[in-house]
């Protein structure tokens, strides 16, 4: 397993995964998907057998807050560590960055407790329309 930064040539390939696994609705066209990706501050890959399975993303200012906006693994590579080792990528060690999510999909919350989350009581969020 690697885990690295995005290269520019898969930005069409991490767009196709997160696609196949529920975020269609997210990621809009390969030109929508490359311009988020522009305005991200990280986001990471995770390669096996030179197949991209997961990826990553998040926007921060790398000294107070960070919010993580995707993650996702392909399932058939799920629980191997690779969700654990792009979030470690993307995140970091620096302890004084507060990190955010939004866990709205049925297994998250338990997946991001067992990495340190708590549940918020004091967050808010205007919902799209």
């Amino acid at each position: 397993m690697e885990i690295r930064d995005l290269r520019d040539d898969e930005i069409e390939a991490a767009r196709q995964l997160l696609c196949a696994h529920g975020w269609e609705h997210r990621v809009g066209t390969s030109e929508e998907f490359a311009r988020l990706i522009a305005r991200s501050q990280r986001s990471a890959v995770a390669i096996v057998d030179a197949q991209l399975v997961g990826f990553a993303r998040a926007i921060t200012d790398g000294i107070s807050n960070g919010y993580l906006s995707m993650v996702v693994v392909a399932p058939e590579y799920r629980r191997r560590g690779i969700g654990r080792a792009l979030l470690a990528h993307i995140m970091g060690d620096d302890p004084k960055i507060t990190w955010v999510l939004r866990a709205g999909r049925e297994g998250e919350a338990g997946f991001f407790t067992k990495l340190g989350f708590d549940t918020s009581t004091v967050a808010m969020e205007r919902l799209r329309r």
